[in-house]
């Protein structure tokens, strides 16, 4: 994996990006092993926890192979932050011109959320065209991004809320969708009772999906 990664890169990388929600860090390794042994590579841990930033960094120090990514990016100070606990790529619930500078800035490939035409074209303005469609189900899902072809013709959407392992195979399908996100790769029962088989399980199956 290069160094100067960039957004299109974490996008192509496989069809779903596993949205992860970590409460332990003890958790963080054996989980990210099993997802790297499944096949899947670019991790987007969410912000979404005290542990998260900890978590972030054993990856990166002890998995091999691993990318990992910070999720639930709301602030400059949380972009920051992810980079030094050696995150390599951000995604962020929604856009700020602020949020969206400070990546550039810090060299962070961002996925920025987006749900509607302005928030995207704000987006754009900031020199993004890889964005995240959130929440997808919620505002719209496939049929929204299909309207969004026409005016949006060169951004490629990643979908994120909502997203099932039913629901991915129709989204993977549109042209302007280079993956989905995820949360079912990770799902907090396995996580608790430490089921790394069934995660690797998942990840495999999600790279199985076609798009």
């Amino acid at each position: 994996m290069a160094v100067n990664l960039t957004s299109l890169q974490v996008m192509q990388d496989a069809p779903v990006i596993p949205v992860i929600v970590l409460n332990d860090v003890a958790h963080a390794v054996p989980m990210a092993r099993a997802l790297l042994a499944g096949g899947i590579r670019m991790l987007e841990i969410t912000l979404r926890t005290p542990q998260a930033l900890a978590c972030m960094e054993a990856i990166a120090n002890e998995v091999e192979g691993a990318v990992v990514g910070a999720g639930t990016v709301r602030s400059p100070q949380d972009a920051a932050a992810a980079v030094k606990a050696g995150a390599r790529f951000a995604v962020s619930p929604g856009y700020t011109p602020a949020v969206g500078q400070a990546c550039k800035d810090l060299g962070l490939p961002l996925l920025p959320g987006v749900s509607t035409g302005s928030e995207i074209m704000m987006a754009q303005e900031g020199g993004y065209t890889e964005l995240k469609f959130f929440p997808a189900m919620q505002a719209g899902g496939p049929a929204m991004l299909k309207a969004w072809s026409g005016p949006f013709f060169d951004v490629k959407f990643c979908p994120t809320g909502g997203v099932t392992p039913q629901n991915a195979h129709e989204l993977l399908s549109l042209p302007n969708v280079a993956c989905v996100g995820g949360s079912w790769l990770v799902p907090a029962d396995a996580m608790a009772q430490g089921d790394w088989a069934r995660i690797e399980k998942l990840a495999r199956e999600a790279t199985q999906l076609a798009r």
